[in-house]
């Protein structure tokens, strides 16, 4: 699988890069950036591990390196300006991301390519791209609250003492303030997380808050994320790579799952090499029912704002 990264030279998009490349999963992979010579040094740096990684086929490009491409990710974004409010800076990322759309419309990529969005406000920019990609909706996937999933088990599983991989709880709904944890069906090792040793409501109520804000604060410590966002993007990229048929909480189109439609958010996907699969409509408590129809509908309104 040949993959681009629009972003390739900043943070995310060269850790994504790195991850793929650790992994082996894909075969060649092109950065794309405004900034062409920090797309040329991480690829390059990239490259000097190639004897003892996969793929071998790693290089800065423009455009028309995009020919053949069977997935786009795009991570380019912009930061918020001092004294900016988020819709401004949602519709300045709405600026960039179409004319980073109508730059891929003139590429000839693969017959079957796929689409993942990472840039933020992602699910906003996922809705765009189902929209004006001129790609299938099944296509086109966001990563959603992939990257929220993980950081939260990882939280659950400092918490309570165990391997991270035995943790099952997800956020679904908004990358964003509306985010929905799952607490009705989480488990740790087959065990649900209400019965588990440690387990108090204050504990998890506090895991969840820190889980919501923790991009801020590795933005804060570390002036921004990279790894953790990389590995999220290769285990999406992996699923269609594998054609494994993997079940992420990926954003993508909706169409009546708990009575949502019409707006882009996460739900557990099946993801394999043709993107979504299916959308599984989880069993939920009414109330966490509620709060994602009500993260549906926040999203909804955002949407109103920025197209009209």
């Amino acid at each position: 699988m040949k993959v681009g990264i629009i972003g390739g030279g900043g943070r995310v998009g060269s850790n994504a890069a790195y991850a793929l490349q650790l992994t082996g999963a894909v075969s060649e992979i092109v950065l794309l950036d405004a900034n062409r010579e920090a797309a040329e040094g991480e690829a390059l740096d990239l490259r000097h591990g190639a004897s003892m990684s996969n793929p071998q086929r790693i290089y800065a490009g423009d455009y028309e390196d995009l020919a053949g491409a069977h997935l786009v990710i795009i991570t380019a974004g912009l930061r918020r300006k001092p004294d900016e409010s988020r819709l401004e800076l949602i519709n300045r990322n709405v600026g960039l991301f179409r004319q980073i759309l109508e730059s891929v419309k003139f590429v000839s990529l693969a017959s079957d390519a796929l689409m993942l969005v990472v840039s933020n406000p992602v699910d906003v920019l996922t809705y765009l791209a189902v929209k004006e990609s001129g790609l299938p909706a099944e296509r086109v996937v966001g990563l959603g609250t992939v990257l929220d999933t993980c950081r939260f088990r990882s939280l659950l599983s400092e918490h309570f003492k165990v391997a991270a991989t035995d943790v099952e709880a997800l956020i679904l709904g908004e990358h964003g303030d509306s985010m929905v944890p799952i607490w009705s069906s989480a488990t740790i090792g087959g065990t649900p997380i209400v019965s588990y040793p440690g387990y108090s409501k204050e504990a998890i109520d506090s895991i969840f808050s820190f889980t919501q804000r923790s991009g801020a604060e590795v933005i804060r410590l570390k002036q921004g994320a990279g790894y953790a966002v990389g590995i999220a993007i290769r285990e999406v990229v992996n699923a269609m790579a594998l054609d494994k048929g993997a079940i992420l909480p990926v954003s993508s189109l909706q169409a009546g799952a708990l009575g949502i439609s019409d707006v882009c958010l996460s739900l557990p996907t099946r993801v394999g090499r043709q993107g979504v699969q299916a959308i599984i409509e989880p069993y939920v408590s009414p109330d966490e029912k509620e709060a994602l129809q009500k993260s549906a509908a926040t999203l909804k309104e955002t949407l109103k704002q920025v197209m009209g």
